[in-house]
């Protein structure tokens, strides 16, 4: 939502439309853009970045989607943003923020080899001992968790809602404060169940993004646009609250 708000104050033309509460179907939806004037679209979430990439005859740009490739997202009329803060930015603020993080854990599922090697390629610059386990299930991160979390002084937690529940959540941040690991999360709502340092994207970074792809497919370069574009800026919180970093 914020970021459609900071993409409205941005467009001179648009029309908005939500598909959140379920009460507009995705196919009448995608028929009234395809009938108008408009010259792309932007899918923000899963719902939306799945029906536009399905029927929409425009080119697509689509956020706020982790896992697109289980979802096959990406073709030659679509392009993405990507989800998650930059990398060596989120490594960046951990380490300012508690520079004794020295060997660092990660468990994340399958089709990530992307961010696992900008993860490692991060780590390296920063001096940090990167372990990184990849997993098909809730249950298998716990028993990775289990395993990982006496050798490591802090947990890199990624948005991947298929291999996470609310239950392994939970039994994550009781294990890492239990053994006094630290967690880096993605959300600022992680804060509150044990998380201790959040480093998330910007809304009106995501929008500026999102404009720079829309002005690029309107000179004709869509081809030169990459498969998914990072991020420049985040947002870092403590625990405590406090708003640490905003760049």
């Amino acid at each position: 939502a914020e970021v459609a708000v900071e993409l409205a104050s941005r467009l001179e033309r648009h029309d908005i439309y939500d598909l959140s509460d379920g009460s507009r179907m995705p196919v009448n939806v995608l028929r009234l853009v395809n009938d108008s004037e408009a010259g792309v679209v932007v899918a923000i979430g899963l719902r939306a970045a799945r029906s536009s990439v399905a029927m929409s005859d425009k080119p697509v740009i689509f956020s706020q989607v982790f896992n697109h490739q289980d979802h096959v997202l990406l073709n030659d009329n679509s392009r993405g943003v990507a989800a998650i803060a930059p990398l060596e930015a989120q490594l960046g603020a951990w380490r300012q923020f508690d520079p004794s993080i020295s060997r660092v854990g990660i468990i994340i599922g399958e089709g990530h080899d992307d961010l696992i090697a900008d993860a490692e390629l991060a780590a390296q610059r920063h001096g940090v001992d990167l372990r990184v386990q990849v997993s098909r299930s809730d249950q298998e991160t716990l028993y990775f968790f289990k395993r990982m979390v006496r050798d490591i002084d802090g947990f890199w937690l990624f948005p991947d809602n298929r291999i996470l529940s609310r239950r392994a959540l939970d039994q994550i941040m009781d294990d890492a404060q239990r053994q006094q690991v630290p967690v880096l999360a993605p959300s600022e709502s992680m804060l509150s169940i044990g998380a201790s340092l959040s480093v998330t994207t910007v809304a009106s970074d995501i929008a500026d993004t999102i404009m720079a792809i829309i002005r690029r497919i309107e000179a004709g370069e869509m081809a030169l646009i990459p498969s998914i574009t990072q991020l420049s800026e985040i947002r870092v919180k403590s625990a405590a609250g406090v708003r640490l970093v905003d760049r």
